[in-house]
């Protein structure tokens, strides 16, 4: 949208030229303008030469002020002839169009030929300015022919202005005056909408910035400032800026268009359209950064073509739809379109060539960016009047809610007291709900304990019952055989004390012991005894064991073997066991550690009692079961692993295992309350404990216990 050539797109007439014998330029003095006296010839060999073409007779009369060729690369030959009836004989002629890759000026007079190109620096160049001017030296009352020789990369535009050095300073200084105040225009705009979009962070402003750089950045880039005062030792990258610019000025527009219309909400069908001049706006960059020219060129007029269409339709239709930034973005592009229509129409011939059409593209340039900072202001000052609409009825409805607040206060108080006494009822009764509470929860803890007890005392019945029914069965033959020995050691007395000879003596104690079978009487009684002792000890060792798991006389903490409360524990559960699971007991060499010994085998005693019931729950009375228990030790803890080969457990039960009063068994067949004790236990014990189960193959339980406590808490 910033390269003013688009507009031929849009123009329903086209300009052609009468043909008619050339006439000469009657210079008369000031500054005037030649075109209409200029005949072209085009060379699309670009091999013609100022011998090939003076006699040619191929030249066509323009008859337009200005010159205004195709996008060509070939080269074009101008011929025109001055008459000089001032008093000046130094003449000088001035083309205003900045962008020519080659200018050759050829004097027929005195053979002089002066070149110049838009692609050389800028220092080399006689007079120290953008536009190309040329010394002409020329008779007062005579008339000479001359030749220019023109090509570029782009479309060309030729203002010739034939005037004195005088006249052509002063005009040159006149243009460079308003080039100035434009570009501080520009200046002022770019660094004040900075400094907004700095304090209000909305992006509208950072596009509106990079849209005004980019457009003052193409127009002084176009009319050869840019050449002349920035990149004067760079004419490749300056012949890039020539499409970059505009580019990214079509590009940041139609950014800021998007942004400050909201086209994806208020015209979402045309949004889509800006998305595609952006692209063509992108390609034209492309296309000139390889080296496309002429293609870059056309796409920037397609696009630049394409944003007006976009453009016009959406400020229009938001217009209509009484869309009020819409109506001052579209004041601002018709104000921009028709300062560069004016241009346009200048360089067909179609407006005189003055002060004010010599600038209409520039003044619109300026308007446009001043009115689009009039709409961003207006903008916010909407939002700032909606913001003060929506306080005032922010502070109205507070007014409101206050007067409503009043008014449910001494509602509420009244409601307050009732709510309040029937919370203090309500708490009263939570209050004995607790108690109940508490009274439960330590009956149920005992219920536990006494379903432990039970097992405790039958599993000790079942261990004692065995060695003490092998003692009781031994005594009834032992008092006979002692019966016996009594009887043959009083028949001893008496044939001892009697008068018989000592060989008889001899004799009759020997057939008494034949007859008691004296030998076999000794042998019986000493197993009799023996297996009294055996059912003694293991009576004994019972005991020991009992008093080990339980560790009545043992309640602060103190330093334990954990392999003997297994060992105690498993004799508790002996009875359970039956010969149809198999027992497997690896033990390591693991240090004492500091723990309450009786809380622990609690916990084993529950662990191994889970584990038991869910092999019978897989196997019945079937062989097969398998019950694992593996212990071992780092350099801080000690670890007890028990496994089975039981049901298993699914996730939801791994994660419900430690509730209280969760169970998996039977009514009647547990309380719930083991798990939870167990968990509570080994936390106390500043242990962990971890679950890996598989239903159908078993379950496996990992308690990680420190050796030594960090921290000694009260007694459990």
């Amino acid at each position: 949208m910033n390269r003013y050539w688009f507009i031929v797109f849009l123009l329903p007439i086209f300009f052609s030229a009468d043909i008619f014998a050339q006439e000469p330029v009657v210079f008369k003095g000031g500054n005037i303008v030649i075109g209409d006296h200029v005949s072209i010839l085009e060379d699309p060999t670009n091999k013609l030469t100022l011998n090939d073409i003076r006699s040619s007779d191929s030249f066509v009369d323009q008859g337009v002020s200005i010159p205004n060729l195709k996008l060509s690369s070939s080269d074009f030959w101008l011929k025109f002839s001055i008459r000089n009836e001032s008093e000046q004989e130094h003449l000088i002629l001035a083309l205003e169009y900045p962008m020519l890759s080659t200018c050759e000026f050829y004097a027929m007079n005195d053979g002089l030929v002066q070149k110049l190109s838009y692609d050389t620096e800028f220092a080399n160049r006689k007079y120290k300015h953008q536009n190309f001017l040329f010394d002409v030296y020329i008779r007062p009352g005579t008339t000479e022919a001359y030749f220019l020789r023109v090509r570029s990369s782009e479309q060309m535009v030729l203002p010739l202005i034939l005037g004195t050095p005088k006249t052509t300073a002063e005009n040159l200084l006149t243009n460079d005056l308003a080039w100035g105040l434009f570009m501080g225009l520009i200046l002022v705009m770019i660094i004040y909408n900075s400094f907004i979009y700095f304090s209000v962070k909305d992006k509208s402003y950072l596009y509106y910035v990079f849209y005004s750089l980019f457009i003052g950045l193409s127009s002084i880039t176009l009319s050869g400032y840019t050449y002349r005062f920035i990149l004067f030792d760079y004419p490749g990258l300056n012949h890039l800026g020539i499409i970059v610019f505009p580019g990214l000025a079509g590009i940041a527009g139609n950014l800021f268009m998007m942004n400050f219309l909201q086209t994806r909400e208020n015209s979402p069908r045309m949004h889509r359209f800006i998305y595609l001049s952006i692209l063509i706006y992108s390609a034209a960059i492309v296309l000139r950064l390889l080296g496309y020219d002429r293609v870059s060129f056309r796409a920037i007029d397609f696009a630049a073509v394409s944003t007006v269409l976009v453009t016009f339709t959406v400020t229009i239709t938001l217009s209509l739809e009484g869309y009020r930034p819409a109506k001052l973005f579209l004041l601002a592009f018709s104000l921009f379109f028709t300062g560069l229509l004016l241009f346009v129409l200048r360089n067909l011939g179609v407006v005189p060539y003055n002060d004010f059409t010599n600038y209409t593209k520039e003044l619109g340039t300026a308007l446009d960016v001043v009115l689009l900072a009039f709409a961003l202001a207006d903008k916010i000052n909407t939002f700032k009047r909606d913001k003060e609409r929506s306080q005032e009825q922010t502070l109205q409805a507070l007014k409101e809610n206050e007067r409503i607040i009043r008014e449910q206060n001494v509602i509420l108080e009244t409601k307050v007291n009732e709510r309040t006494l029937e919370l203090s009822e309500a708490n009263n009764e939570l209050n004995q709900t607790l108690i109940d509470l508490k009274e439960a929860e330590g009956q149920l803890v005992e219920a536990e304990k006494m379903a432990s007890l039970g097992q405790l005392t039958a599993g000790i019945a079942h261990e004692i019952n065995n060695p003490i029914n092998f003692v009781t069965s031994n005594i009834t033959p032992l008092n006979r055989d002692v019966d016996i020995l009594i009887d043959f050691i009083q028949e001893m007395e008496k044939i001892g004390l009697s008068d018989l000879p000592v060989e008889e003596k001899q004799r009759l104690i020997e057939e008494q012991k034949e007859e008691l079978d004296y030998d076999y009487l000794k042998i019986e009684i000493n197993q009799l005894l023996k297996g009294i002792k055996e059912g003694a000890s293991r009576t004994s060792e019972i005991v020991k064991g009992l008093r080990v798991f339980s560790r009545l006389d043992e309640d602060d903490l103190k330093k334990a073997d954990l392999n003997d409360g297994l060992d105690s524990t498993l004799i508790v559960i002996n009875n359970l066991l039956s010969n149809k699971i198999r027992l497997e007991k690896i033990y390591a060499d693991i240090p004492l550690i500091e723990c309450y010994p009786g809380k622990l085998n609690q916990v084993f005693l529950n662990i191994l009692s889970n584990g038991i019931y869910a092999i019978n729950k897989k196997f019945g009375d079937e062989e097969g079961g398998v019950l694992r228990i593996t212990t071992s030790n780092s350099d801080t803890k000690v670890y007890v692993k028990i496994e089975d080969n039981g049901i298993g457990m699914d996730e939801a039960t791994k994660k419900k295992i430690f509730e209280p009063f969760f169970t998996t068994k039977d009514v009647g067949e547990g309380t719930g309350l083991g798990m939870s004790i167990a968990y509570n236990t080994i936390r106390r014990h500043q242990g962990e404990i971890q679950i890996n189960s598989t239903p159908g193959e078993g379950s496996e339980f990992i308690l990680e216990l420190p050796i030594v406590h960090e921290n000694v808490e009260e007694e459990m």
